[in-house]
């Protein structure tokens, strides 16, 4: 049994995780400003801006998980959303450093989150975790917060996980889709022809284990399943597995109209063809590699849940 803290544990990949954690046996303690949104685990009060008793939590901790930071994708990119984005990231982190920091000689493993935007738009280049950073607002937030994370080397064996598109049907981008393609009005976005790397979220839950797990884990590994797809091919995909048609297309315009050029172009107009080169060489074994059996994965997993009810 690990002792385990999580901050950012009541969001889409928090939540189930801790599930998973509390069912090998695990004590799971997760940080949060409100302990009523706290399904599963000990909620623990903190407040990443001020010091507290969550501190010696952290500090006694086996492994820490940072999930924490706002919502990229939750709304448009104003001035004002960018900065929280970013400032909710570098609070979080940097607090969760300072804690560990109190107890320097524990042996311990800290898990934190970061996104593939590290690479920026890279046409159909190939990319694996040995890829340059890139340019734009995403890769500037992802740098910042691997390198607050790496501050915690000296007391830590320190885990990075870039996140790609993570694929569940109750939420993230896939439950956003749902709709329209259910309706026969989904399709490629803009040219089509941007890579999206994706990865089914159990999988995504897998390797976070994985990297708790494997003391020769460390450093950066790219948390995307190994068959990355053009966006044309994901609609055509998801309009198979929906039995549904996926030829309308959404104009790259219609787009920028919507969430501002800005985001529009980061998040879904541009793309990355990233491959999880690290995490395959260690042995990791992908349960979902393939997308068509990842999205019927999803889907299936969502109506199982809704006939449950």
């Amino acid at each position: 049994m690990k002792k385990i803290v999580v901050a950012g544990g009541s969001g889409f990949i928090g939540e189930p995780l801790i599930r998973r954690l509390l069912a090998r046996g695990d004590d799971v303690a997760v940080l949060t400003r409100n302990p009523s949104n706290v399904h599963a685990g000990r909620a623990l009060a903190w407040d990443p801006a001020s010091e507290g008793s969550w501190m010696d939590e952290v500090a006694a901790a086996d492994v820490v998980i940072n999930l924490a930071g706002e919502n990229v994708g939750g709304g448009r990119w104003t001035e004002a959303r960018k900065k929280r984005v970013v400032e909710s990231r570098v609070l979080a982190t940097t607090a969760l450093v300072n804690a560990i920091r109190r107890q320097p000689g524990k042996s311990r493993t800290l898990i934190s989150a970061s996104a593939i935007g590290f690479y920026g738009d890279r046409g159909d280049e190939p990319i694996d975790e040995r890829s340059a950073a890139g340019t734009g607002f995403l890769t500037d937030v992802t740098k910042r917060w691997e390198e607050l994370a790496r501050e915690a080397e000296p007391f830590a064996r320190v885990v990075i996980l870039r996140f790609g598109i993570v694929l569940a049907a109750n939420g993230g981008a896939l439950a956003k889709l749902l709709l329209p393609f259910r309706l026969g009005a989904g399709g490629p976005m803009g040219s089509g022809n941007q890579w999206m790397s994706w990865i089914d979220r159990e999988d995504a839950l897998r390797m976070i284990e994985w990297a708790i797990d494997r003391e020769g884990a460390r450093g950066t590994y790219n948390a995307t399943a190994p068959n990355p797809v053009t966006n044309r091919d994901f609609a055509r995909t998801l309009g198979h597995v929906l039995h549904r048609p996926a030829f309308m297309p959404t104009p790259g315009f219609a787009l920028r109209l919507a969430l501002g050029s800005g985001m529009a172009n980061e998040m879904l107009l541009s793309g990355q063809r990233v491959l999880p080169a690290r995490a395959i060489e260690e042995g990791f074994v992908f349960a979902h590699p393939d997308l068509e059996e990842a999205l019927g994965h999803a889907v299936r997993k969502r109506i199982d849940r809704a006939h449950s009810h």
